[in-house]
């Protein structure tokens, strides 16, 4: 249902080609990860909802029964003068019995729910975070198959430029053989690169294919046509603002470090509570009574508590230290994560020049080859040349050609993967 979708709310664009930003867009919302992030926010509110509920009245019942080598009993002197007044006292029962309940109400306990349930939330956002780094990575491996299909695109131009050309040439070359100006050996040669270019031509379709499947594949969609960025060189980008997911995700985990060490406050605060205790059994709270009557009994406690657990007190200095230790290594990792980052972009910026004054030298190349060819045509129609050395400069014009398109094309990449680098959407 989900790529039915996808495929009805861009086919309008099937016709003129989907963009870049088109395929980036469906592969995430087609890849398997983007279901995390609904999983992800379910599990963070569980977890939530279970902290909360540290507020509800925790119950608890138990059963025992005890057999004890010695009990309360009442002293000998007075048991001979209970007896001698006709008081029977039997004293306790060495075998006990309970079955009871215990209600426990925190009332206040310092703030530790409420700090659970920000570490809760907190490592939400950092497994959303890391998700969100995962499904970016999948941009590049669109880039990847994207400006493969482009480059094969154009080589395919290139090679119906090149079969037009031949055959125009194969068709002069007929004539003149018809006409005896020419071998027949020339009109075979070119007959032959012309066959050569045909058989590269059907190298290339199977070639396009499978990258248009693999890409279909990925996207989710039925990808038969993509469109050719219009993106420039246009300058250096590495004073443009990062907003790489890694970096949300390094926030992220700072985040829960800030929420831990607020937490390391709340244990050291008394906790206030009340409690109830009720239980059926032998002996109960009466035990004057329970000593001269062997009579299972309802008893009851109720109260308040207050508890202050100061043995946060040792550990705190180093609880703080280690915290402060993941703090600085999450920073470090930024640092690392940028300085790399900032390499990239140094390195992809020097490329998009590079391949800028390669396409502008290409062009005077391919201006030149395109002259020197079509000189050895007119050579070869007066007979000073034979169909080798055409051949040869129809191939070094092609050859030209298919250069400029290669830095053209990868020119395209590396500014696309400079805004993948940075980020940028």
């Amino acid at each position: 249902m989900k790529k039915l979708f996808l495929a009805l709310t861009m086919l309008p664009m099937l016709v003129q080609g989907q963009t870049l930003e088109e395929c980036q867009q469906a592969a995430e919302k087609n890849y398997p990860l983007i279901q995390q992030y609904g999983l992800i926010g379910k599990t963070t509110e569980l977890t939530v909802s279970n902290i909360q509920k540290g507020w509800l009245p925790q119950v608890s019942a138990s059963a025992q029964t005890t057999y004890q080598s010695d009990v309360v009993s009442w002293p000998s002197e007075m048991k001979t003068m209970m007896n001698g007044m006709g008081i029977n006292m039997k004293g306790l029962k060495k075998d006990q019995y309970r079955v009871g309940i215990d209600v426990q109400q925190t009332i206040y306990d310092g703030g530790v729910i409420g700090s659970q349930k920000r570490i809760a939330r907190e490592q939400g956002k950092v497994q959303t975070a890391q998700n969100e780094v995962n499904i970016y990575h999948v941009r590049k491996r669109v880039n990847e198959m994207y400006f493969g299909l482009l480059l094969i695109d154009e080589q395919i131009k290139l090679n119906s430029d090149l079969r037009a050309l031949l055959a125009s040439n194969e068709s002069k070359l007929k004539s003149m053989t018809e006409q005896g100006t020419a071998a027949e050996s020339d009109l075979q040669n070119v007959r032959a690169e012309r066959l050569n270019a045909v058989q590269k031509a059907t190298e290339l379709a199977s070639q396009k294919q499978m990258l248009l499947r693999m890409l279909s594949t990925f996207c989710g969609i039925e990808i038969n046509n993509i469109q050719k960025p219009q993106a420039k060189a246009d300058g250096e980008n590495l004073t443009t603002e990062n907003h790489r997911p890694e970096l949300k995700a390094l926030d992220a985990q700072i985040g829960v470090l800030n929420a831990q060490e607020k937490a390391l406050n709340a244990a050291l605060m008394p906790k206030v509570g009340v409690f109830a205790q009720g239980f059926y059994g032998y002996p109960g709270l009466n035990m004057f009574e329970d000593m001269m009557r062997h009579k299972w009994s309802l008893n009851g406690i109720i109260g308040a508590r207050v508890t202050w657990n100061i043995g946060a007190l040792y550990t705190r200095k180093n609880d703080k230290a280690k915290l402060q230790l993941q703090r600085d290594m999450t920073e470090n990792s930024r640092e690392v994560f940028l300085f790399n980052n900032n390499m990239e972009q140094i390195q992809q910026n020097e490329n998009i020049e590079r391949y800028r004054k390669l396409m502008v030298q290409d062009g005077e190349i391919i201006s030149l080859r395109r002259a020197v060819r079509k000189a050895a045509e007119s050579k070869l129609t007066h007979g000073i040349i034979d169909a080798n050395d055409l051949v040869r400069e129809i191939n070094q014009e092609h050859a030209a050609c298919v250069q400029h398109s290669v830095h053209e094309i990868e020119m395209l990449k590396e500014i696309y993967d400079n805004k993948y680098t940075i980020g940028e959407k």
